[in-house]
């Protein structure tokens, strides 16, 4: 789905049932409620203060990972402003926390030059942010009317490039005077070696005073520097500028993948595709494979006495106490006529480590007379650039509507790991293949059973709306059973999430499935050949984490309490009963489970404390309180946290329960005529939505509260339905009729608004990005006396030219013979434009396409729309602009134009 800059929450009718149809209600708590705030703090804010050049956000942990033995937990992550993330393990025994990994650490390992980039562009990152933040606030300072030199840090730039560019013509022009020394010398040496060999005398060296000169005129010959022209000095600062440009790889990137043993307390971790070893109770890691290869890991061998890892190509084995590295999973090797050859794409190995299940794929053509497979070309689409004196054309890969699809035919191999010793046993023939073409064919991660005894995945086909579950025996020749098929009604967004998992015993495959209307958990006895529900009730629970030894409870992360906070809980796999493990007020994120059933982590927070990662001990839930791990996030947020929102819910027309949070300004009554702005999203994106506990989503969060304490307004955030996590109800409602059911959910919020809120009616404002861009536009064209005006960023219009795994599974069925999601293009809709309409879009585009917004600003233009609709561009902007237009920016723009179209509260 669309990647947008923000993030995106959503509701379930869950709440339907507790509301009466009149119903409107808030949620009031130490994370929701509105805060109190002294005035003087809301007026002072600033935007430049809300969107810093640097973020007030840090990262948080990730790679979240337990030992086998449930003590140790390691993370990668690193404090607000290093760079990278660091590997640090956590002892629950002791309480202590180690770094293992620091820029100080690794410069044993790394080259002096890399130490040295890494600290010069790190430098050169921290001197940038401090120098867009002065520029922004010193811009703003000039506005206000104030003496501001708003050129000095380009002055200060061109001095450095005319610095510079003088040592570097001192350094060529001494290089010039050497080399041509160089060749005199050579000259008279060759004349020297021809006046003996002739027995003549050797001709007198011309004069120092002439050969002075002549370097005189060669100097005088190029430009001097003192000649340039301003214009030429600012192409040279273009020049150095774009040169000098930070790319991801220039900063120390920390560590990036953790592996624990099978059985002991000892990880493998990835530091720029090298491996390292680290056993509990040692200090420092122990460097195994320092090759400068990319090398992956995949697992401990089952013993512990060794490792299995990757390189680009091929699956490795090696021993700790030995040296040698063994090819345990050579390239599959094929006949010459052999229709389909195949090369390994992805290898999973049974945690016993005895089996190992390989998937490998095929070109779509077979390659004649000995040449290479030539792959059939895909969509290119053109996005242009301005950056330079004439336009330059970028091309990116685009798979749409009515495109062929070209998916490559795949094969599963099933195979026996090969022992230490002995020759290679024979390739076997594939146990299941796919013949792709011009079909969609998804197939999920393999999964093994703990004792290797057999392994399951699952397929879909999206042409014939089939989804399917295999379950095979550990066997190299069996084919897996087709155990489950579910035809038709699936539900829309299943399929990311059908990810197998046998229970420890082997004896239970959990799967999530779509049956009631929620992504929930589904248990099929292998034994009885049964399937039933884990779980009941109207929430979202799609992700398992994992099982008790025992196998009678899972771990999974639900929405089951708060449906805008995702908890932890364990599960009865016996009668489904459901614990709540975490804090009832926090969204957990990147959860983990350890593998005796007795410890989680994850990274939790509200509104009111920020997400860090939290241990939590399962076999304790009543402890009132989770372990603080991370500290990511800069202090300084709290200048700036003025303002918290309400929660509150309604019903719309059809007994839908929506829900939204509210910012109310300081001072706020129901009777005031106040002016107003919803945010809306609208559209599915897998587990996200705009209402969530924790989310501090530009746009909707952030500038709502700017709005509302620095001018008064109230600032509303909704999710309609089309949004994900609140059911096959909410995530659905898109199918063939994109736009309407969130047009009819803002009508209602609208009336609700007018009744309740202290809002002036004829002063609300809508406004959205993405597909929140599409539905604002959508709703301002079909109802144009609802909202006085709109703000649209990055929507996309034609829905024929969007990427197809997201349009055909969200807007309608795709006839690969001709574009006919055009039926659902904006275009012909655009002449109900009443109300003012800013398009908002990043002209480099690659996910909505700039073209969109252009086409819809030109069928604005053929209605005589020009004086309602304006146009705000990012040049080098993408999906999240970010290029030419900061964050800062485009909200400075949203503030100007909702003060000029909403206008000011009453004083």
């Amino acid at each position: 789905m669309f990647k947008r800059p923000s993030k995106l929450a959503g509701t379930s009718c869950l709440v339907a049932a507790l509301l009466s149809a009149a119903s409107f209600s808030f949620t009031a708590s130490a994370a929701s409620s509105s805060a109190a705030v002294p005035a003087a703090m809301g007026s002072a804010l600033s935007l430049e203060q809300v969107f810093r050049a640097e973020p007030y956000r840090g990262e948080n942990a990730k790679e979240v990972k337990f030992s086998r033995s449930g003590r140790y937990l390691a993370y990668l992550w690193n404090p607000f402003g290093e760079p990278g993330s660091d590997l640090y393990v956590h002892d629950s025994k002791t309480g202590k926390t180690v770094r293992l990994t620091s820029p100080a650490i690794m410069a044993a390992f790394d080259a002096p030059e890399d130490l040295e980039r890494f600290d010069k562009k790190l430098q050169q990152k921290r001197r940038e942010l401090a120098e867009r933040q002065a520029k922004e606030e010193a811009q703003v300072a000039y506005l206000r009317g104030e003496k501001v030199d708003l050129g000095q840090w380009e002055a200060a730039q061109l001095e450095l490039v005319k610095k510079e560019f003088a040592a570097k013509k001192a350094r060529d022009d001494a290089q010039k005077a050497a080399d041509k020394a160089e060749a005199e010398a050579e000259k008279r040496a060759a004349e020297a070696l021809a006046a003996k060999r002739a027995g003549k005398p050797l001709a007198a060296a011309p004069a120092p005073a002439a050969s002075a000169a002549s370097a005189a005129a060669t100097s005088a010959a190029g430009k001097p520097e003192k000649d340039k022209e301003l214009w030429e000095w600012r192409d040279e600062l273009k020049k150095k500028l774009a040169k000098e440009k930070l790319k991801p790889t220039d900063l120390y990137p920390g560590a990036t993948q953790v592996v624990w043993g099978n059985k002991k307390d000892e990880l493998i971790v990835q530091y720029r595709g090298s491996l390292f070893r680290w056993v509990a109770g040692e200090v420092s890691l122990q460097p195994l494979q320092l090759t400068q290869r990319a090398l992956r890991m995949v697992a401990y061998t089952a013993d512990d006495q060794g490792y299995v890892f990757m390189d680009d190509k091929r699956v490795l084995r090696a021993k700790f106490n030995a040296g040698g590295v063994q090819v345990i999973n050579r390239e599959l090797i094929h006949p010459d006529d052999a229709d389909r050859k195949y090369s390994i794409e992805a290898t999973t190995l049974s945690e016993d480590g005895r089996w190992m299940a390989l998937v490998g794929r095929a070109p779509l053509k077979a390659p004649e007379d000995g040449k290479p497979a030539v792959e059939p070309s895909v969509r290119k689409v053109e996005i242009m650039g301005y950056a330079e004196r004439f336009a330059t054309a970028k091309k990116v890969d685009r798979e749409v509507s009515d495109d062929k699809r070209q998916i490559k035919p795949l094969a599963i191999y099933i195979r026996k790991v090969p022992g230490a010793e002995g020759a290679p046993a024979k390739q076997p023939a594939p146990v299941f293949t796919n013949a792709g073409g011009d079909v969609w064919f998804e197939l999920s991660p393999i999964a093994w059973a703990r004792d290797g005894s057999r392994y399951a995945f699952s397929t879909w086909e999206r042409e014939k709306e089939l989804l399917r579950v295999y379950i095979g025996n550990a066997d190299e020749n069996a084919k897996p059973e087709m155990v489950l098929e579910r035809r038709g009604d699936v539900g829309h967004e299943v399929v990311n999430v059908v990810k197998p998992q046998f229970t420890p015993d082997g004896k239970t495959l959990v799967l999530t499935l779509d049956e009631a209307g929620f992504r929930q958990p589904y248990a099929w006895d292998i034994a009885s050949r049964s399937l039933r529900a884990v779980v009941k009730g109207e929430f979202e629970a799609h992700q398992v984490l994992g099982f008790t030894p025992d196998s009678k409870a899972l771990f999974v992360l639900a929405n089951k309490d708060d449906l805008a906070a995702m908890n932890l809980y364990r599960v009865s796999l016996a009668d489904g009963s459901m614990q709540a493990l975490g804090d009832a007020a926090d969204y957990h994120r990147l959860p983990a489970v350890s593998h005796d059933g007795q410890w989680l982590a994850a990274n939790a927070g509200h509104w009111a404390l920020r997400p860090e990662l939290k241990l939590i001990n399962a076999a304790q839930p009543s402890k009132p309180v989770a372990k603080v791990l991370t500290d990511s996030h800069d202090k300084a947020w709290s200048q700036v946290d003025v303002l918290r929102p309400e929660r509150f819910r309604f019903k719309n027309r059809h007994g839908d329960s929506i829900p939204a949070y509210v910012f109310k300004p300081q001072g706020w009554k129901a009777t005031d005529k106040r002016p107003a702005v919803v945010y809306i999203y609208g559209g599915p994106l897998n587990d996200r939505h705009s209402v969530e506990a924790d989310s501090f989503q530009p746009t909707a969060y952030m500038f709502s509260m700017y709005m509302a304490a620095k001018h008064g307004y109230v600032m509303v955030t909704i999710d309609s339905r089309g949004h994900s996590n609140y059911g096959r109800r909410f995530s659905d409602a898109n199918w063939e009729n994109p736009g309407l059911p969130q047009t009819e959910d803002l009508e209602d919020l609208h009336s609700l608004m007018s009744k309740e809120f202290g809002i002036d009616p004829a002063r609300v404002g809508l406004n959205g990005w993405s597909f929140g861009g599409f539905q604002t536009q959508y709703t301002l064209f079909s109802k144009p006396d609802l909202f006085a005006a709109g703000i649209a960023g990055a929507g996309p219009t034609e829905w024929e030219n969007y990427n197809s795994w997201y349009s055909g599974r969200t807007i309608g069925k795709v006839d690969r013979s001709k574009p006919n999601l055009r039926k659902y293009s904006l275009i012909p809709m655009a002449h109900g434009l009443k109300k003012p309409l800013l398009l908002v879009h990043g002209m480099m585009d690659p996910n909505v396409l700039y073209q969109d917004t252009v086409n819809v600003y030109r069928a604005l233009l053929e209605s005589g729309k020009e004086g309602l609709v304006d146009l705000f561009l990012d040049p080098e902007g993408e999906h999240a602009m970010g290029g030419a237009v900061k964050t800062v920016g485009w909200h400075r723009k949203y503030e100007a134009f909702w003060l000029q179209h909403l206008g000011r509260t009453a004083p």
